[in-house]
């Protein structure tokens, strides 16, 4: 799928779930690497993970392209678009967009430290070690132990 695809497919879904339209760029981004996408306010374009494609067939894409149009358009309309703001929260169940994208494949496997809390049993898991002398429960502030 090129760049020119993409800000077709983006357009239509666009019209179809908001009625607007979509005035600005998208195009793929390869360097991104924990996210499915991401709307840049000051710019106003959306770059979208191509490994999306790729590694889960594009199921996964349409969904976020329909989270980022959800950004783009309250950010369009200087109403909040953040992640937390009641409009987003509103916004994305009324278009059936998804909050969250599902993890890649390749991203899932790897090293894991994990950690549980003492006093509250909350679990942690982490790419690099953690000092347990150190750092505590966020939740609780409970001492953590390696599992």
């Amino acid at each position: 799928m090129t760049d020119q695809e993409l800000k077709q497919w983006t357009n239509k879904l666009s019209e179809k779930y908001f009625d607007k339209p979509f005035a600005h760029d998208v195009y793929f981004n390869s360097r991104l690497r924990t996210t499915g996408g991401r709307y840049i306010p000051s710019k106003k374009v959306i770059e979208i993970n191509p490994k999306y494609i790729v590694e889960l067939n594009g199921v996964e894409l349409e969904g976020i392209i329909k989270h980022e149009l959800c950004h783009y358009h309250l950010h369009i309309e200087g109403k909040g678009f953040g992640h937390r703001d009641r409009e987003f929260k509103e916004l994305l169940k009324r278009t059936g967009s998804p909050r969250h994208c599902s993890p890649l494949p390749s991203e899932k496997s790897g090293n894991f430290h994990h950690y549980v809390c003492t006093k509250c049993g909350q679990t942690y898991k982490r790419k690099r070690r953690v000092d347990t002398k150190r750092f505590g429960c966020g939740k609780c502030k409970g001492n953590i132990k390696k599992k």
